[in-house]
Formats: C-alpha cells, structure tokens, sequence
C-alpha cells in the first residue's frame, strides 16, 4: 500500500490511466516501463529525484519511450514521473500496479472471470511442485517460464489472465502466487469487490454460493467475490478468509475446541 507522498502519486497518475480503448496494450506497455526502471537504478533514481524539477523528468521519460509505448501509457508514466515519491522503489510498483487495472479494464464485462482464472492458476502452480519449481528457478530465463506459460494457458483463458501471469514471473512479488494473489486483489478493487477464501469439504451448489456472497456482502457493505477451496481437512462447515477476518464454521475446528476443553 503507498503512503505518504507515494499515495498522492498513485492517485494522480491513476486519473489519466484510460478506462477504454486498448487498455490491454497499455498494460503491457506499463509491465515494461516498470521492469525497466526496475532494471535501471540511474533511470529510477533520476525519475524519482525529489530535487529535479518534474516537467524534466517527464520530459526525460518521454524521449526515452518515445515511439516504444503507446500515447496512453506514455501520459501515465510522465504524469507519475513528475510526481514527488516517498520511496524509489514505489514508482515501479504504482506503474505495475495501474498496469494490472488496464488489464482488468480490457477485459470489460469479463471481470468476474479473469479473477477466477487468477486464482485458479495460482491454485494450480501451489499443487504441483514440478511447475512451481520451475516457474522460481532462477537458472531458467524469463522468456523460458513465459513460453512454459504460454503453453500450459494457451487458448483456454481470457488474454489478460496470460499477460498478468506472465507479469507475475517479474519478481516484483516473493513468488508467483504471491503476485498473483495481489493481481486478483487489484482486480477485485477495480469492480469495487472484497475476495474471499472459502474452505469447504464438497464444492458448494450455486445456490450456496449465492446465499454466502449475499450474506458477507450484507456483513462488510460491498460485493464480495468468493474463491472456494475443497480442503479435505475440513471435515464438514465452511471456513471464511476475508482481509484479516476468519470465520470458522468447520467440523475439524469444533473438534478442536471440544478437545481444548477436555483437556482443560
């Protein structure tokens, strides 16, 4: 979260991100810009100098993306570049981030799904240590896990879920489904959502589903988007993660309790 003269940054450099058009092509337009501050410590320090003068610096940043990104990108990076920054590494983060917002936007009404597709893969990577071992092994070269990517996703999920996958393989973030658990949250932020994680033994009936979405949106006075987990170690009940809010209902956490309270 940013803070201070970061937060202010964000804000005005999010109020010329563009809500239509190719905002896919901005997202990965943003991806790029911040990779390579990120890669470019003069670049970073020089863009993020509270003692040069922030018409310059956006001047900079525009001849040096000049014809590399698109004009849409182009008005958020020198917005933000002219901005003052708490910290350096924050101006890589907020273009990251407002990169994840135009991939959401791009994908319209298609929203809910992207933030599935999000978690679902990050489910996938978490139950297979071959892929996961893969994706975090430094010895393999970005593009390698891009094309790993591109061929375990292909055609079976929305355009944006592979290019926010792929952003994931940056290390801006301690692993991939770290990221991508942050992607999803940024997505359900731009849809003005909660996430939670929902532990169950068996998958939940739709009609469930409704009338527990229904319930927490009804609890925290927001729409709330529901990642359902089968865990076996549930037993039976349902158990909630919603920020640092938990909610348990299970079978297995009574059993606990009963058995405290014997011992005791």
């Amino acid at each position: 979260m940013m803070r201070g003269a970061s937060a202010d940054a964000y804000a005005a450099a999010a109020e010329v991100l563009p809500r239509t058009g190719d905002t896919g092509r901005v997202a990965q337009d943003l991806f790029g810009v911040a990779d390579l501050v990120r890669s470019e410590p003069g670049l970073r320090r020089v863009a993020t100098d509270a003692s040069i003068d922030g018409k310059a610096k956006a001047e900079l940043l525009r001849s040096v993306l000049a014809d590399k990104v698109s004009s849409e990108a182009l008005d958020v990076v020198t917005t933000a570049v002219s901005q003052r920054w708490s910290a350096g590494r924050d101006l890589a983060d907020t273009l990251e981030q407002l990169g994840v917002v135009a991939a959401v936007r791009s994908t319209g009404s298609e929203a809910g799904r992207l933030e599935d597709e999000l978690f679902a893969v990050g489910q996938l990577v978490q139950a297979n240590p071959d892929l996961r071992d893969a994706l975090s092994d430094p010895a393999r070269s970005r593009e390698d896990k891009a094309a790993l990517i591109n061929g375990l996703l292909g055609d079976k999920v929305l355009p944006a879920t592979v290019t926010l996958v792929q952003q994931s393989l940056s290390g801006s973030h301690r692993t991939v489904t770290v990221a991508l658990a942050a992607y999803q949250k940024i997505a359900a932020d731009v849809r003005g959502q909660g996430v939670a994680t929902v532990r169950v033994a068996r998958p939940l009936a739709d009609a469930d589903r409704q009338r527990l979405a229904g319930a927490l949106e009804r609890s925290y006075g927001h729409q709330v988007h529901l990642n359902v987990v089968v865990d076996p170690e549930v037993i039976g009940g349902i158990r909630v993660e919603i920020g640092d809010d938990v909610i348990d209902g299970t079978v297995s956490s009574r059993l606990d309790e009963a058995a405290r309270r014997l011992a005791g």
